[in-house]
């Protein structure tokens, strides 16, 4: 038997009696403790409900952008977690430079199944030569594509490759029609960089932003540290 496609209306009304009955704690209202475990059944029930009409699954094109930092660092998360499970992961690092990080360091004697690659030269201030930038950066790209492509890899993540389209060395559009062109895809994508085209944001599945609220460099005037920052 066929069947049916999930109605959006349902979905929204799940989701919307979820956040009507709230996350529980203090936050609920009932001051007896009979009336709150009544409503956390309720929420328990609408959440099992919601997540067993959600069966879909595909691969995923996913983006951490904005000015606050963790946007690499949610990525690898990502990568530990991947390894974990038993599947491959690359790594294609565009822009940044070319030193060893603690992030590489643990991965790679981790688990065989990382493929790290940092193509990049350091920031612009830094190489001053856009052509040589712009080259590296379209390498870098071809060998995301291979990745991308490779259905053993589980996951790719482009460090940085927001900032490379920003920079104009690679066209967002570029970026969505090779990905469009990829029938079943199964794998996920990562992409990572502070001011994520307004295309890409649009495309992506899954988009989070990282704000700046404070940092030691800005308001203290401290250095970029081992740890923190790599």
């Amino acid at each position: 038997m066929k069947e049916e496609p999930l109605s959006p209306e349902k979905i929204l009304n799940l989701d919307n009696q979820a956040k009507e009955l709230g996350m529980g704690g203090k936050l609920s209202p009932e001051r007896d403790e009979i009336s709150y475990k009544k409503r956390m059944q309720q929420r328990k029930d609408i959440q099992a409900e919601r997540l067993q009409i959600r069966k879909a699954k595909k691969g995923l094109l996913i983006v951490f952008t904005g000015n606050g930092k963790g946007k690499t660092t949610a990525a690898l998360g990502m990568a530990l977690r991947t390894v974990g499970h038993g599947y491959k992961v690359a790594i294609i690092q565009f822009i940044k430079g070319r030193w060893t990080t603690g992030e590489e360091k643990a991965l790679q004697n981790l688990s065989p199944y990382i493929s790290w690659h940092s193509l990049g030269e350091g920031f612009t201030w830094e190489t001053q030569d856009r052509i040589k930038d712009e080259k590296l950066v379209q390498e870098a790209w071809q060998l995301a594509k291979k990745y991308i492509e490779d259905e053993s890899y589980k996951l790719i993540i482009l460090d940085e490759i927001n900032i490379a389209t920003k920079l104009g060395y690679i066209a967002s559009e570029e970026i969505i029609n090779f990905l469009k062109s990829l029938t079943d895809r199964k794998n996920h994508v990562v992409l990572t960089g502070r001011g994520a085209s307004d295309s890409i944001v649009n495309y992506a599945d899954l988009v989070t932003e990282m704000n700046l609220i404070r940092h030691p460099f800005k308001e203290q005037g401290i250095k970029a540290q081992k740890c923190v920052e790599f």
